[in-house]
């Protein structure tokens, strides 16, 4: 169970584009992949779980706006910042139209860009559109789904979804039954820890591709 959040920075100035990417790995929920150009960009967020992108409106081979708009038509759903040297009404409106969700102005302090990363992935999680990585498996929670590497689908409960979905969130810091209970029952879940553990047990045994 990882809830390490990849992040796509698409940007053509390299010393920020670094620097940024220095500025993530200081933060263990992140990690990040870095391309100079927005063709490289759309190839990555269309093979790879990106969680989130950071895209430069002004790269050399295609307008920023424009690779959101081929991101968002061949069906990528996860959040997009956008970043900009311009700051007027125009060209704010112009990246969100484009499909873009958030527009942050250049020079911007990192600190205030993370919070609207966070901001963005939590609301992101919380819609129908969420797909999250847990191991070798895709975690659908809107579909009740889990599909292993072949594409072999294991139908969940209300339950074993929101129990997922938790762990998830939770990362790599450990959860308790009790805590998981307690914040289920926060959310109007009833939760019966020990019959649903044990499903969860069994179906990680009936797939060859299961994590040890």
């Amino acid at each position: 169970m990882t809830g390490t959040r990849k992040i796509l920075i698409v940007d053509d100035d390299a010393e920020l584009r670094d620097a940024l990417a220095e500025q993530l790995a200081l933060h263990e929920e992140f990690e990040s992949v870095v391309v100079d150009s927005a063709t490289k960009g759309v190839q990555v967020a269309k093979t790879e779980p990106i969680d989130l992108v950071i895209m430069d409106v002004g790269l050399p081979d295609i307008d920023g706006r424009e690779a959101v708009r081929i991101l968002r038509k061949s069906g990528f759903k996860a959040p997009i910042i956008m970043l900009t040297g311009h700051d007027t009404d125009s060209d704010t409106i112009l990246g969100l139209e484009s499909g873009a969700n958030d527009y942050v102005t250049k020079p911007f302090r990192f600190a205030v860009l993370l919070a609207r990363m966070r901001a963005q992935l939590r609301q992101h999680e919380a819609s129908e559109d969420a797909v999250f990585a847990i191991g070798p498996y895709t975690f659908r929670p809107s579909a009740k789904l889990l599909l292993n590497p072949k594409g072999s689908k294991v139908r969940l409960t209300e339950k074993e979804t929101a129990i997922l979905r938790y762990l998830y969130r939770a990362g790599q810091h450990p959860v308790s039954l009790a805590r998981t209970s307690h914040e289920l029952d926060s959310q109007r879940q009833s939760f019966r820890p020990y019959p649903h553990g044990h499903r969860d047990r069994r179906t990680s045994q009936r797939s060859p591709a299961a994590p040890p």
